[in-house]
């Protein structure tokens, strides 16, 4: 067995873990995350053994750019559900985990400019991972990703909409889904 489907298989399993209350509701937001999170491990075992070949070419300078950046929504986004979003177990309307069952509408610091932080990085991840070998079938897989992340985002705010009512359509309003300013 080749260590791709090995990584496969656990990355996968780990995965199915997180996501088996969404996949058991289509529709929710977490359903079309763990397709996005799928195909994002296949991206990135897709271009594995290329990861450090060429190390100075334009696209391997873009695909650094873009994996280091997408740290950083990651980190701040969920520093800050953890300290000002005060997640409560008892909230209960969407197959939530932990930290998404925030009680309160985060809206300062990374969260002032876009509304979906974490799923931000994981874009920013994806098309990192592609230009480690741009090709046909990365950019398709990349594409694809992309949609189901805002397919996620946008089945989200719905839910965020039904929990925190016209406060989240006016800050809807006020900020842009991933990237400040654009888009």
């Amino acid at each position: 067995m080749s260590l791709e489907v090995v990584i496969f298989i656990v990355a996968s399993a780990g995965i199915i873990y997180v996501s088996r209350a969404s996949l058991l509701r289509p529709g929710s937001h977490g359903f079309y995350r763990f397709f996005a999170w799928e195909l994002l491990v296949v991206l990135f075992l897709l271009n594995m053994r290329k990861w450090f070949v060429d190390p100075f070419s334009l696209h391997q300078i873009v695909s650094w750019s873009l994996l280091l950046f997408s740290l950083f929504p990651v980190i701040q986004g969920m520093g800050l559900l953890r300290q000002r979003g005060k997640p409560d177990e008892a909230r209960d309307d969407a197959p939530m985990v932990g930290m998404e069952k925030t009680t309160v509408l985060v809206t300062e610091g990374i969260y002032r400019y876009i509304r979906h932080p974490l799923y931000s990085s994981l874009f920013f991840l994806g098309w990192g991972i592609f230009f480690k070998v741009p090709d046909w079938l990365g950019g398709v897989l990349a594409i694809t990703a992309t949609i189901f992340l805002i397919l996620t985002a946008r089945v989200e705010e719905g839910e965020n909409v039904r929990y925190f009512g016209s406060a989240y359509q006016e800050y809807m309003k006020r900020t842009k889904m991933f990237v400040p300013f654009l888009f």
